[in-house]
């Protein structure tokens, strides 16, 4: 601009606007993180419905190591999951949402899940409406952990680090309470920390697997780590780095210890590659203080390289990591609709794909080896792709709130 020339009034204005609070857009490594999840999860789930195996992949007596690492990597899904839809939530907070905003967004969504559980999710799962058989898993888990959190949300950063961390480290010194000790409060017990299941009448279950503990634990302190992601990125990818590679360690310690953090001891097995199987098998359900920190230490550590990651691939990986309860719901039901089609046309039977039995328990030969999961795994994510994309591409055009709810 030449001197003399008078500055427009909106270029004082520009010159006033604070950087601090300028909206901060997405950042790719958190959707191809969870997006990397997504896909993962999907091959846990092709397992259930398409594998022969009747046996738990992880009893060391009776698996292979391909069929345990096949179940094992999927651990890594539900806690990466919980993790960053509270990192997402503070997220959100850096492109203006502002926290009373975001406590109504995490209630109303938090329920909207709950909902979608027990109604859509189920049905996908055993295509009935018979509910003398239900069961709370991850969305189930997220939502009344996203209802936590829309409290927690009004607390210092420090004091929502202090309270998720806590729950995660010390709710292995409750695994000594046992519901019968609970007596008539041993179903929320069931509930709240040891999982199980639960009668509700002669004929009626519900099947409690993902406990209010330490999930809620995991949702807050991904919020809390979420404030490290909006730092400068020399600073959050040093953080970062250390942060997961010292849960890695952190791990590998206390585990080689058999000490605390899991029910389960390791042991030695009959070789080595096993005795490395029993080293990395955590309990799940609930999940222990070490199952999380081998899953999410690398998660947390696998965020600075992802920074770097561009391409077609990345591309792909993110676009399933921008909807993941679309692309949640959509794959449950495409899987067991692929398993009906392959049942009537492999066993000509599909009654019990239709039972309140859930996979893997059926009293029917069906199913195939790992090779065949495999490719129904690739299959079923290359066929999603392009509907998710789609939505994906809605979500970016329209900002109708209620598209945050998918």
């Amino acid at each position: 601009m030449r001197e003399g020339t008078s500055t427009p009034p909106e270029v004082h204005q520009i010159k006033n606007v604070s950087p601090s609070v300028s909206p901060k857009p997405r950042l790719d490594s958190v959707d191809f993180l969870r997006g990397a999840v997504m896909i993962i999860m999907a091959l846990d789930h092709t397992r259930d419905f398409f594998s022969f195996y009747r046996f738990d992949p992880l009893d060391l007596t009776r698996t292979s190591a391909a069929l345990f690492l096949t179940r094992w990597i999927t651990h890594f899904c539900a806690p990466v999951f919980v993790f960053l839809a509270g990192t997402g939530a503070f997220l959100s907070t850096s492109r203006g949402k502002t926290k009373p905003e975001l406590a109504r967004f995490l209630l109303t969504r938090g329920l909207w899940l709950i909902f979608l559980e027990f109604t859509v999710i189920r049905f996908g799962w055993l295509f009935n409406v018979d509910y003398s058989l239900s069961f709370g898993q991850v969305i189930w888990a997220i939502g009344i952990s996203m209802i936590a959190l829309a409290g927690l949300i009004f607390l210092s950063i420090r004091a929502i680090a202090v309270f998720g961390i806590a729950m995660i480290v010390l709710h292995n010194f409750l695994d000594g309470i046992t519901p019968g000790q609970m007596g008539v409060f041993g179903w929320p017990w069931q509930i709240i920390h040891s999982g199980g299941v639960i009668v509700l009448s002669s004929d009626t279950i519900y099947v409690a697997l993902y406990p209010l503990i330490p999930w809620v634990g995991v949702m807050a302190t991904g919020y809390a780590t979420g404030s490290l992601l909006v730092k400068d990125e020399p600073v959050r990818r040093k953080i970062l780095l250390r942060l997961g590679l010292g849960m890695i360690l952190a791990f590998i310690l206390l585990r080689a210890s058999n000490i605390y953090g899991d029910p389960v001891q390791w042991s030695t097995q009959k070789n080595f590659v096993f005795t490395i199987l029993s080293f990395i098998k955590c309990e799940k359900y609930p999940p222990s203080l070490l199952y999380l920190l081998m899953t999410l230490g690398p998660a947390i550590a696998l965020l600075p390289p992802l920074e770097k990651i561009k391409g077609r691939f990345s591309s792909f990986v993110i676009t399933f990591g921008r909807v993941p309860m679309f692309y949640y719901v959509m794959h449950i039901f495409l899987i067991h609709a692929l398993a009906i089609v392959t049942a009537y046309f492999s066993v000509h039977e599909v009654r019990f794909l239709f039972s309140n039995n859930p996979p893997g328990s059926w009293g029917i030969q069906f199913g195939f080896g790992l090779a065949v999961v495999y490719l129904v795994w690739a299959s079923v994510v290359a066929f999603l792709y392009i509907p998710c994309r789609w939505f994906a591409d809605l979500k970016r055009r329209n900002k109708s709130p209620w598209l945050s709810y998918l």
